[in-house]
Parts: C-alpha cells; sequence; structure tokens
C-alpha cells in the first residue's frame, strides 16, 4: 500500500517514528511531508526521517493561518497527486484532511486533545477514521460529526507507543551542560502561536523567574520558536540553559529530576517516564490530561511556591505499549 504521512508539528516526528519503521516492515511504501515550523525538521533529521519538505507555519494570526493553509494544500496536492496514496494519515494535520478529500483518498485523522476546535471540524468531518486514546469520550466528538461507526480508540497514551523502545542518551546532561548534582528541572514554554491556547498563563514567567536565579537547580527550558529563545535569553537568567536547537527531549525528561510544562505531549512523556511533572497549560484541559491528574500521575500547577522542586532517584518507563497496535487501527481506514 502506499500511505502518505504529513507532519507538521514538533511532536509529530517523535510519535510517527516506530509506526514508519512497522509501516515499511510491512511493505508499504511511505511519502512522509513536512512543515518548516519550530523543531519539526530539526527533529526529523534527530531520529532519522527525511520528509519531503512543504511550507511553514502561517504564524499567530487566523488571517496567516488561513492564508499558510490554502497555500500548502495547494503545494501539497500537486506533490501528493503524483504519488498517488491509497491512504493518509496524520495528527491533526488539516492540509492532509483538505488534500486527501480533494484526491478522493481515505484518511485517519489521530489526536489527543479534543478541543482544537477549528482543526477537528475541517480533520474529523473529512476523516474515514478518527483515532485517540480511550479517555477520550465520544460525546466530546459529536460537535466535530465523529460517529461510533468512525471512531477508533485505543488504550493508555500515544507516549507509552512510541516511547516502548525508549532508551535514555545518558552522555546527554554533560553535553548541556547541565551539572547533575543539581536538581534538573525540564521548562517547556506554552504554545503561543496555536489556535487552542489564547488564555494568558503567568506561571510559565514566574516559575523561570522562581528557579532561574537559585544556585541548587540547572533548569534546562525548550523554546518552541526563536522569538521564545530570543526572549529567554534575554532574561539571563543564572540558572536557566536554552539549548540553541532541537534536543533529544525524552532522554531529557528521563535523566531530570522535574518537568514543569505547558506542552501537553512534554507532560505525558513525562508520565509515561515517570518523571514528576506539573502542568502550566492555561488552556481547556483534555479528557487525556483529566484522568492523568485524577489518577496523580500529572500534577496542575497554581502556585510557583507549591511545586516541589528536589532530586529524584532514576526511574524506569512506567508502560511500554506495542505501537503495532496504532498501526493496525491506521490501517483500517484503508
Amino acid at each position: 500500500m502506499r500511505i502518505w504521512i504529513d507532519l507538521t508539528a514538533p511532536a509529530h516526528p517523535v510519535v510517527f517514528r516506530p509506526l514508519l519503521t512497522r509501516l515499511r516492515a510491512r511493505g508499504h511504501e511511505l511519502l512522509v511531508t513536512a512543515r518548516d515550523y519550530a523543531q519539526t525538521l530539526d527533529l526529523c533529521r534527530l531520529h532519522g526521517i527525511e520528509p519531503t519538505v512543504v511550507g511553514e507555519h502561517g504564524g499567530a494570526s487566523m488571517a496567516s493561518k488561513a492564508a499558510s493553509l490554502m497555500s500548502r494544500t495547494a503545494r501539497l496536492h500537486r506533490r501528493v497527486r503524483r504519488f498517488a496514496p491509497s491512504l493518509a494519515v496524520a495528527h491533526g494535520s488539516n492540509d492532509l484532511a483538505l488534500v486527501a478529500r480533494m484526491l478522493g483518498v481515505p484518511a485517519c485523522n489521530t489526536f489527543d486533545y479534543e478541543w482544537a476546535t477549528l482543526q477537528h471540524n475541517v480533520g474529523c468531518r473529512l476523516a474515514r477514521r478518527v483515532l485517540v486514546p480511550e479517555a477520550i469520550p465520544l460525546e466530546r466528538l459529536r460537535r466535530y460529526g465523529v460517529t461510533a461507526e468512525r471512531l477508533r480508540q485505543y488504550p493508555g497514551i500515544k507516549e507509552e507507543y512510541y516511547l516502548a523502545d525508549f532508551e535514555a542518551d545518558d552522555g546527554l546532561l554533560d553535553r548541556l551542560g547541565v551539572d547533575p548534582g543539581r536538581t534538573v528541572v525540564v521548562v517547556r514554554p506554552p504554545p503561543d502561536v496555536s489556535l487552542y491556547h489564547r488564555r494568558s498563563n503567568p506561571l510559565y514567567v514566574q516559575v523561570l523567574q522562581h528557579i532561574g536565579h537559585d544556585a541548587s537547580v540547572h533548569a534546562v527550558v525548550i523554546p518552541r520558536t526563536q522569538q521564545q529563545r530570543d526572549a529567554l535569553r534575554a532574561m539571563a537568567l543564572p540558572s536557566v540553559i536554552v539549548p540553541g536547537g532541537a534536543v533529544d527531549a525524552q532522554s531529557l525528561i528521563a535523566l531530570c529530576d522535574l518537568v514543569v510544562s505547558a506542552g501537553g505531549t512534554m507532560n505525558r512523556e513525562a508520565v509515561a517516564l515517570g518523571t514528576p511533572v506539573y502542568t502550566t497549560y492555561g488552556g481547556r484541559l483534555g479528557a487525556v490530561d483529566e484522568a492523568l491528574i485524577r489518577e496523580g500521575r500529572l500534577r496542575p500547577a497554581t502556585d510557583v511556591r507549591a511545586i516541589e522542586v528536589v532530586k529524584q532517584e532514576r526511574r524506569e518507563p512506567t508502560k511500554r505499549r506495542d505501537p503495532g497496535t496504532l498501526v493496525d487501527l491506521m490501517l483500517e481506514a484503508a
């Protein structure tokens, strides 16, 4: 089978890496396209993925996003039409959903956050199959045209699948200049350019100010954009390290003592790797995070003074799941 996969955000190369390996092992021919946004292309290189690069992020405004969507959709249509896929798969790519419909190709739309309303009103309505974690109930998806017949759900969280073969790179902290004798904290800024994250949350800056001058702490902040990187460096916080490019975030999470993040994927990676994690996400919580909070595996941060910044013992991943399960569910859409 000829399968087209579109990567549009930094999490996607990590999510799809084991799925691409298994699809090729089963004899499928793949076209992988990617959008030049944040660390997406750097992470493709880091994980051995060689995509066809088409388009870039549209920016923060609705108008620029719409213009970018139209431009990239047209360019993808020309490239994908030559490949002639039998199936299209993406983690919330509206570009893929539109091009697949234009070409008459069945699509599988997968995601794990149900409140990205604009995205899902396009992607879900145009997909033959919608694939989400079991924690997200059908009732929250009906507003996007999802029916029980089109919905497929998988147990656990996606991070438990793509981290199934994970082994931490023990040399990473040294290469980043991190002192392992100090309490190592990983911080992820909020997704400023995402439509689903429009509520300001001052906790991110408060966290930086709280730990940035603490000599017993070494914090690694993983910015999403060059603008965030520049702003962090301008703060000149002595206990904060800002990498110059993409890093092996999964190894960093496994080796650190604490994660404080406004990003859903990084939060759930910490959960899957057994690392204590606080969420500073300022938008509406999704069902997956609600479930993790109820289980005590994810802690909401409401006051920076309540965050426990302490050393931890080395942990192992809490649950390893077979990525082949996700591959099987995706292929049902063909």
